[in-house]
């Protein structure tokens, strides 16, 4: 009796081998947004380290150490970003920075101290709440996503995946991004009712911005042109106000 040898390859296995073809564009694209996500952030933490020094001014330490004292910390460090932009952003490592244009105009007298004190303590709300962990600070992450995305759904839809994946995309940074804002705001408030200083800077801070941003909107990097409209923010706080009354939260 002649004795059989065993197959290698048959039709049961051909299906398999389909499958994991086909799914490899899939893993590539998921590959390939982990690693561009990781570069982003490694290439953005050394552009911080190399644009930026700490600030050191006699004029704000007196508020950062309210902000400090309220938060059990001995010490609120913040950075100078040397741009001229007009905003503060936390990096995904925690450091706090400052924009120079945000700082000139202190030195200038356009904002009192309070009131950038009251952009810092927006700034350690992004970081207590986890979204300077989570959330990229430049365009590199999102544009990782997006190029997965249109990988996955051009394989099904040929010709429209790219411009669903640009639409998804945009509409789910832009929702994250409004989030993270108002809850970094609420944090803010929270904050500096315990250090002292009020909500009143906040809001006052807030009507100034659409003009001091205005002056360095052609300098704005893209990943800090992503808050709320300015009385939709204030309105919040306002609301956050009326129903705390007197006794605010401390923020976590």
């Amino acid at each position: 009796m002649t004795q059989r040898a065993p197959r290698l390859a048959g039709p049961a296995g051909r299906p398999d081998i389909g499958r994991m073809l086909k799914l490899t564009p899939i893993l590539l694209a998921i590959l390939y947004a982990v690693v561009l996500y990781r570069f982003s952030v490694w290439r953005t933490s050394r552009m911080l380290d190399a644009r930026s020094t700490l600030l050191a001014d006699p004029g704000l330490q007196p508020v950062l150490d309210r902000l400090a004292g309220a938060l059990d910390l001995e010490r609120v460090r913040v950075h100078v970003f040397e741009i001229a932009a007009v905003n503060g952003l936390a990096a995904p490592d925690g450091r706090i920075f400052l924009t120079r244009g945000f700082y000139e105009t202190y030195r200038r007298g356009e904002v009192t101290a309070e009131e950038l004190a009251s952009v810092i303590a927006h700034e350690l709300g992004h970081v207590a709440l986890g979204h300077a962990r989570r959330r990229m600070i430049d365009f590199s992450g999102q544009n990782a996503v997006r190029a997965a995305l249109a990988m996955l759904l051009s394989r099904f839809l040929p010709g429209l995946g790219i411009w669903i994946a640009n639409l998804l995309t945009a509409m789910l940074a832009a929702r994250l991004s409004r989030g993270d804002e108002y809850e970094a705001d609420a944090y803010a408030a929270a904050l500096l009712t315990k250090a002292g200083i009020g909500t009143g800077p906040q809001k006052s801070l807030f009507r100034k911005l659409e003009s001091l941003a205005g002056q360095h909107a052609g300098a704005m990097p893209a990943w800090l042109m992503s808050h709320p409209r300015t009385a939709e923010r204030i309105a919040a706080i306002e609301a956050l106000e009326a129903r705390w009354g007197t006794a605010l939260p401390a923020p976590r």
